[in-house]
């Protein structure tokens, strides 16, 4: 609906060749005498571009184009009768027939009026509608025959009719109510209508619809097919009012409350300044005053005091003013350039780490080396160390001890699935949340710039969409990068040269290639038997004796019952299961004093079995009196083991079988074992048809335990060599090296564990590979009293040691 001209016209925007709409009202006898009323069949046509006559209905239009000032001209000094039709396309200047729609308005010129800048425009009035049958005359300008239409008929009585006409009567006023553009008296001229048709062109004239839209109600000729287009036209319009109010209200109602938020935090302010308390002004003199003792550099200082002035434009109560206050405290709270003074007294150190460490020489001995150089030179760039070994062998309480001989801050972060890079780099402050990385906050955390910090579990990094946190460690952990380490969220460079890392692993091979090549690994071995003794004895029996509540007189465990639970209760390279059983038998202890039982201070073997159960048993080196069983010597997590390496042969057609949970690496040593015996049968004095006519089974005990590796190829090849000639191992002796097919014997790794398994065992005699020897150089001399072992290159060498002359009982004659 539009706005109310004056009492009894409605005002319209205007078109190109209308610049307003003027609708007197009508009574229904005059609307019954317009019907009546005879027109001509020969009309000429008005174009009008951007609105539609309806019958009744009175609009004002500006004439422009020169064929319809002449049109006009004529028509007004003849009988005034022409007939108006709208234009398919709008912009189209010169518009044809084909251009015009079918259906037009005939209308009688009302007046013609003379405006001020020159032009005129011309008020006319609906009639009836037509139809173009034949155009008769395009210029000067356009006429046509025309046929009159006649509505269809409709029971102006009916109560559906009635109730449809009162419907669109309603929602028309609802708009003019709801509409802040309608004055309110537009409501009078709508309730004054009491012509149902007119009622319907006078609302289908005047609403907010697209001329398309129009044209389709003028064509409509069914009333109450019309009333329901111009129903659904209105409900629609109310729809989109009602949304817009609603809009319009949210929007006001939230510029009434940030106004209001807004004088009122100026007037705070205000108030505030008077009294010489403004918190604002109050937080950024205090962080100035911080930033004073900061020894940062020209850099930092820069940074510090842009990101300062920032904060003083800011609105305290925004959001960002508190990122803004949170970064800035950031900054003052690292330690920028400051370092704590190491002590670097050695013999101090040295009796610091013996203290806290039993065994472990290799990385005492590094350590000191480091505190050495730095003694020496003064300043030096820290090394990355990685701790390399099985669980439970002290790797982390390393950095500890290390932390206290240096007198340096000890920081132990832990990497253990850690998949985020943001972990480590920090986020850009500018996400809701953010926070630097993990590195940056223990450094603040510590206060200082040299801290000892402990990257724990650095095997255990994990990986995903977010990032690979293992490559964001490359530059924390290159010394020569790590001076200018950049955090996200700091948004500069933070010098970490002088923090000494030391990272820790159990798996090297989960380690980047170009993060591993950043470290110096220091391989941290497991414990021997008499090691684990010395442990227990001297750190984990007095710590769960403290932690327990009791005291050195009600528990004592001799060095026989220690040895007994190492090797039967427990089954690892490093202390930590042994620090449980002793923590069981010590809180039995406990339990014995509080309910005032009986007991002897001294532990024995049978408390061992009361408190802990049936231990495991020892492995231990059996006999000689089966062909084709050989003791082998095994590396595991845990430590090192003995195996047993069987063989039986059987009739048939040369096939070889391999059981035990073997892999596939260890799968080909038994195969090259074979193939060189085959091809070498001669030294053994073995026909070739033996191998022929014999299916050989290989099987390795344990069969749960899955074994894989190169280092039983001699213990497989002197296996089938027993075998085939039946002839007896030699008694408690056992061996580890890898073969190839020419027969040389390779060198195999974890030469300490192995050897302290096959001492264990009972085992005498051991056999190497030649270029093992320098790992036994390696090794006390203490851990090797009883044992004799033979170095060998070549495996005739293997077999010259391992077999003797002597067959077994029972010996098969293999042919």
């Amino acid at each position: 609906m539009s706005d109310i001209f004056d009492n009894s016209f409605f005002q319209f925007s205007g078109s190109m060749d209308n610049d307003a709409e003027f609708i007197p009202l009508i009574t229904a006898e005059e609307e019954e005498n317009m019907n009546k009323q005879e027109f001509p069949e020969d009309l000429a046509i008005l174009p009008l571009r951007n609105n539609v006559l309806f019958p009744g209905v009175v609009i004002p239009i500006t004439v422009g184009r020169d064929k319809s000032i002449k049109l006009i001209q004529e028509a007004n000094k003849g009988n005034k009768i022409i007939g108006v039709v709208s234009q398919k396309n709008q912009e189209e200047e010169s518009p044809e027939f084909a251009d015009l729609h079918t259906i037009g308005t005939v209308a009688q010129i009302v007046r013609m009026l003379k405006m001020p800048d020159g032009s005129s425009t011309v008020i006319i009035q609906g009639k009836r509608r037509f139809e173009i049958v034949q155009p008769t005359q395009t210029e000067p300008y356009m006429r046509a025959n025309v046929k009159m239409l006649k509505e269809k008929a409709f029971d102006k009585n009916s109560k559906e009719m009635e109730v449809l006409f009162k419907t669109i009567k309603d929602l028309a006023l609802q708009i003019i109510r709801d509409s802040p553009n309608i004055p309110s008296e537009a409501s009078f001229a709508i309730g004054n209508i009491d012509s149902p048709t007119f009622l319907v062109n006078f609302i289908s004239s005047n609403m907010n619809a697209d001329v398309s839209k129009k044209q389709e109600m003028l064509e409509e000729l069914d009333m109450k097919k019309r009333v329901m287009m111009v129903m659904e036209h209105l409900t629609l319009e109310i729809q989109m009012l009602e949304m817009r109010n609603e809009i319009q209200s949210k929007v006001r109602k939230d510029m009434d409350r940030q106004q209001r938020e807004y004088f009122l935090h100026q007037q705070m302010r205000t108030i505030q300044d008077e009294l010489g308390d403004n918190p604002q002004e109050q937080d950024v003199r205090e962080l100035a005053i911080r930033a004073e003792s900061k020894k940062w550099d020209e850099r930092v200082s820069k940074l510090f005091y842009k990101e300062l002035d920032k904060l003083q434009r800011m609105n305290p109560q925004g959001a960002e003013y508190t990122v803004q206050m949170n970064y800035l405290d950031l900054l003052l709270d690292l330690p920028w350039g400051e370092y704590s003074t190491d002590d670097l007294d050695l013999k101090r150190a040295e009796k610091i780490l013996e203290r806290d460490h039993y065994g472990l020489e290799s990385v005492k001995k590094r350590i000191l080396e480091y505190l050495a150089v730095l003694k020496l030179k003064g300043n030096m760039k820290s090394p990355i160390l990685c701790f390399y070994g099985p669980p439970g062998v002290g790797k982390t309480s390393l950095g500890k001890s290390i932390a206290e001989a240096l007198g340096r801050k000890y920081i132990r972060m832990s990497l253990g699935g850690l998949h985020d890079e943001s972990e480590i780099r920090g986020h850009r402050k500018t996400y809701i949340g953010a926070m630097p990385g993990r590195v940056i906050q223990n450094i603040k955390k510590a206060e200082i710039s040299n801290p000892v910090f402990v990257l724990d579990e650095i095997d255990k990094l994990g990986r995903s969409n977010h990032g690979d946190p293992s490559s964001a460690l490359l530059e924390v952990l290159d010394p020569e990068q790590n001076n200018a380490f950049y955090d996200n969220y700091v948004e500069t460079e933070f010098d970490l040269s002088r923090v000494m890392f030391i990272a820790t692993a159990n798996n090297l091979s989960t380690v980047q290639g170009p993060l591993r090549d950043r470290m110096e690994i220091i391989e941290v071995n497991g414990y021997t038997i008499e090691e684990k003794i010395e442990i227990a004895k001297r750190h984990l029996l007095p710590k769960q004796i403290e932690e327990h509540g009791i005291t050195k007189k009600d528990i004592s465990i001799d060095k026989k019952v220690l040895e007994k639970l190492i090797e039967e209760y427990t089954n690892e390279s490093g202390v930590r299961g042994l620090d449980k059983m002793v923590a069981k038998i010590v809180r039995n202890r406990a339990r014995q004093i509080a309910m005032e039982e009986e007991f002897t201070a001294k532990i024995s073997q049978e408390d061992l079995f009361t408190v802990l159960g049936a231990g495991r048993g020892r492995t231990k080196y059996e006999n000689n009196e089966v062909a084709g069983v050989v003791t082998g010597l095994a590396w595991t997590s845990v430590g090192g083991d003995i195996l047993f390496i069987e063989s039986s042969i059987t009739k048939g057609k040369g096939k070889l079988t391999l059981t035990g949970n073997l892999g596939d690496v260890m799968k080909e040593s038994a195969i090259i074992a074979l193939e060189f015996l085959k091809a070498h049968s001669s030294w053994l004095n073995l026909n070739q048809e033996a191998f022929d006519n014999h299916n050989v089974h290989i099987h390795v005990p344990e069969g749960a335990t899955p074994k894989d590796g190169p280092s039983a190829g001699i213990t497989m090849l002197t296996s089938l060599a027993s075998l085939f000639t039946q002839r007896r191992v030699k008694k408690n002796l056992a061996m580890t090296g890898e073969i190839t097919l020419r027969g040389d014997v390779l060198p195999v790794g974890g030469i300490k564990e192995k050897i302290l398994a096959a001492k264990r065992a009972g085992i005498k005699e051991i056999i190497l590979c030649d270029k093992n020897r320098k790992d036994i150089d390696e090794i006390k001399q203490d851990y090797m009293k009883g044992l004799t072992f033979h170095f060998v290159s070549h495996m005739h060498e293997v077999l010259d040691l391992a077999l003797t002359n002597e067959k077994v009982k029972n010996a098969v004659e293999v042919k």
